[in-house]
């Protein structure tokens, strides 16, 4: 496509696309495409102009020459992101603030004083309502403080206050307004499901296909672990599903034939198939916003303080303006009390710091599903981590595979262990499959029902034959398998600095699979950080032998570690902890860390973990590396310190306000100019980024 450079510094450029103007739709494909070029590290598109402004490390004609074979319909974007972008959003509320104040200007300008005095008058009305409303129900809230700020102004025939008043809370409610969608709308999308692939059931066999070809009346198979990806009606098969996602129900639900389930919600144990009856991500998205918006998980406990603050607060400055008027018996005096109120700034700018909070936290692709998270993030004193997939990198590698049966050949055992793992995607289940597919190994469906049992391992027959495949804890101690007696010296001398995968068929010892599961370079490092920003005991909780554990704790430098522990054992240890007061903060990311992702005060899973920890999980990191949990942490340390800050200003600044008014200082209209003033200022500082 063509375009012009129109400015050029090191590393920035700001080009003008040829075309006269942008719709939303083009402006969030061109910005789409940007953000995806190698050594672009930030991108803008207005779309009023048609420009972009691209930050850069790097190869300069690189770029260049990919904006010139950009097109519009050549780009795949993906699936919810055009419609629900939010750039349609904030160009709408840009143009309600531009008219306002436009309007008001022209108001000012050429209405004669008569039509102006009616429009304050007309416009009054919906502020007197709102405060008898309040009244009528028991209540003395903000509502209250404006009407009879608005009410007494009107009484004394100063309309040009009215009107200053009425103008002030059109902005105010517009800047609220457009703040908390925005910050919803950002965190629903986070939120939303991002499943490729599901199993297809097509004439009694599972089929994988990709999800997007799945069309309304189709029947899936969702496995135990895994997310429900679509709307439908169950069609065979019994399970507990975990609706918390959507419903906030804490306890699952059973659902089977001719129950309703919906997308997004998990499904903890069993198996169904499900009739799909929507398939569209808009309806996914939309109850998450429903959530969001009704939920308390998006209030915290700062929140609820702000809120209840805010309404104590204003019989006193009812109290206030009416001993100021007995006292002085000055009616502007008493006006400029009511024209400066604390609940304002508390319910606007508290609730916009949280939310940009949770904004900002997204695009370092940390999602939090509520402002207590943070707030319990900032409080915690404990970490604990879970090892596989958390402190090691989240992809795993088949680098051996120890053949124990005779005549057995390695790539066939990889075959059948890939064939049985791709049901219960976990970080180790994912590298066995990987393997197979590099080896080209096909494996289709050659097993009867597949049984997983959490932290344990996996059962299935192939014929007449039982495979088990798992820890050493469930294939020789639960299962009972053994080893050929000839077998014993080559089993023990498997290399000790892999994670080992059995897999016994028949009760024979059939194969060992070596897993690499190196340790993050950064690991030691983020720990250290974490203590320097103030978490006093860091615990690692791991399935594997004491040997291993005790290696990767020395490495790490933990504070404390348990090794061959069962799911219930994180969970009891995280509610230990929490009953001698500690806030604990759980990190995870397979199906055995969900008990203990549900017990923490707030739940972390990596993103590349399984998709019940992702979905039982508070926040959500990306798992390329761990700094981003030092980042969460000094987000919601600063986020808290900018809410006591926000605090003291409030009381300060309306404080001053109101002595000076009854001083007689500030008339009542200034009075309320610089209230207001200072709360969109508030409210626009904590718009801004902390880190």
């Amino acid at each position: 496509m063509r375009y012009q450079i129109k400015h050029e510094l090191k590393g920035r450029l700001r080009v003008h696309m040829a075309q006269r103007r942008m719709t939303c739709r083009e402006a969030d494909i061109l910005l789409y495409y940007i953000e995806g070029l190698a050594g672009v590290t930030e991108a803008r598109v207005y779309e009023k102009t048609a420009d972009a402004v691209i930050f850069y490390e790097g190869d300069r004609e690189g770029i260049l020459a990919a904006l010139r074979r950009f097109h519009y319909e050549e780009t795949e974007v993906p699936e919810g992101l055009l419609e629900h972008s939010g750039r349609e959003l904030g160009a709408c509320y840009k143009e309600k603030l531009v008219c306002k104040v436009l309007a008001r200007a022209a108001r000012q300008l050429f209405l004669p004083s008569p039509a102006r005095m009616a429009y304050a008058a007309a416009r009054s009305a919906h502020y007197l309502w709102k405060g008898a409303c309040c009244l009528r129900r028991g209540r003395l809230d903000v509502e209250v403080l404006d009407a009879a700020a608005i009410g007494a102004s009107l009484f004394r025939g100063d309309f040009k206050t009215a009107g200053s008043v009425i103008f002030l809370l059109g902005i105010g409610e517009i800047l609220e307004e457009w703040t908390h969608k925005k910050s919803v709308g950002d965190l629903a999308r986070s939120m939303s499901l991002n499943i490729s692939k599901v199993w297809l059931k097509q004439d009694g066999q599972e089929v994988l296909v990709a999800a997007s070809s799945v069309c309304p009346g189709d029947e899936v198979v969702v496995h135990m672990g895994n997310v429900i990806p679509f709307d439908g009606i169950v069609t065979a098969g019994e399970a507990m599903v975990n609706q918390a996602s959507l419903t906030g129900e804490s306890v699952p639900v059973p659902r089977g034939e001719g129950k309703s389930v919906y997308a997004g919600t998990v499904l903890e144990e069993g198996e169904l198939t499900i009739q799909v009856k929507a398939v569209s991500g808009s309806t996914r998205y939309e109850k998450i916003v429903r959530m969001i918006e009704d939920s308390e998980k998006l209030k915290s406990a700062v929140e609820g303080k702000a809120s209840r603050l805010a309404d104590r607060l204003v019989p006193y400055t009812l109290s206030g303006a009416a001993l100021t008027w007995l006292f002085t018996r000055n009616v502007t005096k008493a006006m400029s009390v009511l024209m400066v109120d604390f609940s304002c700034a508390l319910k606007l700018s508290i609730p916009i710091a949280v939310l940009s909070a949770i904004r900002e936290a997204n695009g370092r692709h940390i999602t939090v599903k509520g402002g207590k998270y943070l707030e319990a993030v900032a409080e915690a004193t404990t970490i604990v981590f879970d090892k596989t997939g958390t402190l090691t990198k989240a992809r795993p590698t088949v680098k051996e595979i120890a053949v124990f049966a005779e005549g057995a050949d390695p790539d066939e055992m990889l075959r059948i262990a890939a064939c049985l793992e791709e049901h219960f995607p976990h970080s180790m289940a994912n590298a066995v499959v990987a393997a197979a597919k590099e080896r080209g190994l096909e494996h289709e469906e050659m097993h009867s029902k597949v049984e997983y049992l959490v932290a344990h391992g996996i059962s299935s027959y192939i014929g007449e034959k039982k495979v088990v495949i798992g820890s050493w804890h469930f294939v020789f101690e639960d299962e009972g398998c053994t080893v050929e007696p000839g077998q014993q010296e080559r089993f023990q001398s498997l290399p000790e600095e892999y994670s080992h995968l059995y897999m016994a068929i028949d009760g024979r010892l059939a194969a060992v699979i070596c897993i690499e599961d190196p340790l993050r370079e950064e690991a030691a490092e983020v720990l250290r950080a974490l203590r320097g920003l103030g978490i006093r005991r860091l615990v690692m909780m791991t399935g594997d032998s004491e040997r291993t554990a005790a290696a990767i704790a020395r490495r790490i430098q933990v504070d404390e570690y348990y090794s061959e522990v069962l799911p219930e054992d994180k969970a009891s240890y995280i509610e230990r902890r929490k009953a001698a007061g500690e806030k604990v903060i759980m990190i995870g990311d397979g199906i055995n860390d969900s008990p203990a992702l549900s017990a923490a005060d707030a739940g972390i899973a990596v993103s590349d973990g399984a998709e019940i920890a992702r979905e039982v999980a508070d926040i959500t990191i990306q798992a390329e590396n761990l700094w981003e949990l030092a980042a969460l942490r000094e987000l919601s340390l600063r986020l808290m310190r900018r809410i006591h800050t926000d605090y003291r200003a409030i009381v300060g600044v309306n404080s001053g306000l109101i002595l000076l008014g009854v001083a007689g200082v500030l008339a009542p209209t200034t009075s309320a100019l610089l209230h207001n003033t200072s709360t969109v200022a508030i409210s626009l500082r904590n718009m801004r980024n902390l880190l």
